[in-house]
């Protein structure tokens, strides 16, 4: 399989395909900038839960649940208002069961491929979204800044690269995340009772029942503190809709899920700057789970904790906030 970067289709949405070596991935600049697919060819691995073609008009609908949509700001805010740095923001209330907003602007939107390529060493796109006073986000979000996302496929596996740069000349509140949805299994023939997962998750944060954060911690349950362990646990063990803040182990922060049946661990290696963990996994019913990077807390700007400990970030103007994470496999021993 030539190594390239190319424009094509995914069940009738345009895609940017990225093919090096044993690997391949889609990404949707025109939804979201969603990158619904990351597979090995040669193993027939699906390592994200895509879309299937008779459930295309359900992922447009709903893209939060596939792939890895990009969220900004990540999950919910009480009521859709906040405060940061002297400005008062009023976003929609777009979940009404709990009366919050929910997941942000760009996860469906339209963005720019601004760059792609391929070489000896990968096949890359680069996407953005630049928000200013012509977009529609900016009446939500007064601000001038860009998100950018590089992807990169190379014999390391899925590399990607996010940077939030602040245009403007006010300080912005960088809230991002990640919406990773990781088939587990991700090899065919495996079964739910073939993988055990790890995430370095830290404590977890009490929620109210508003899924909003009181500032609080409660104690892990026997099936969360197994997947908090090196060994891990199954991650289908219970209906997990929890949030905890990272805990990097040897600098690294990171989830795995292993496939003892064929001997391979998935790796995400999120990066140490995404500073909390959503972990969802849709009841526990349905073959994928979300562990959910992100740089704050749930509802950062409204709870009473000190900004390091929320991981909540006021991007200065002209500044840049960036991190790398990485897709990759490893055979175990």
């Amino acid at each position: 399989m030539a190594n390239e970067a190319v424009i094509g289709s995914f069940y009738g949405e345009k895609a940017v395909w990225l093919r090096f070596g044993k690997y391949e991935a889609a990404l949707l600049p025109e939804i979201g900038a969603n990158l619904v697919a990351f597979r090995d060819v040669e193993a027939g691995y699906k390592f994200l839960r895509e879309p299937e073609e008779a459930a295309m008009d359900s992922f447009r609908e709903a893209p939060a649940v596939y792939g890895i949509p990009v969220l900004f700001p990540p999950n919910r805010y009480r009521d859709g208002k906040f405060e940061a740095a002297g400005i008062s923001y009023n976003l929609p209330v777009n979940e009404t069961a709990t009366g919050n907003h929910l997941h942000g602007f760009f996860y469906k939107a339209a963005w720019d491929v601004v760059d792609q390529g391929a070489n000896d060493q990968e096949s890359y796109v680069v996407v953005r979204y630049v928000v200013d006073e012509n977009d529609s986000v900016y009446s939500v979000l007064p601000h001038r800044f860009q998100i950018e996302i590089r992807y990169a496929l190379s014999a390391n596996g899925l590399e990607q690269k996010s940077t939030v740069t602040n245009n403007g000349d006010k300080q912005l509140p960088c809230l991002l995340g990640y919406h990773t949805a990781i088939n587990a299994p991700f090899a065919p023939e495996s079964s739910k009772a073939d993988v055990t997962a790890h995430v370095t998750t830290g404590v977890r944060w009490e929620l109210d029942e508003r899924m909003l954060p009181t500032g609080g911690t409660i104690p892990m349950t026997a099936a969360e503190e197994a997947m908090k362990s090196p060994q891990g646990g199954s991650p289908y063990a219970e209906s997990l809709d929890n949030h905890y803040s990272a805990a990097p182990v040897n600098g690294r922060n990171f989830a795995e899920v292993v496939d003892h049946r064929i001997g391979v661990k998935l790796v995400y290696d999120a990066g140490v700057n995404y500073k909390q963990w959503m972990i969802w996994n849709n009841g526990a019913s349905a073959g994928f789970f979300c562990p959910e990077p992100q740089i704050n807390l749930v509802d950062a700007p409204n709870v009473d904790l000190p900004d390091e400990t929320k991981g909540f970030v006021l991007l200065q103007p002209g500044d840049s906030w960036s991190e790398t994470s990485r897709l990759y496999t490893e055979k175990l021993a």
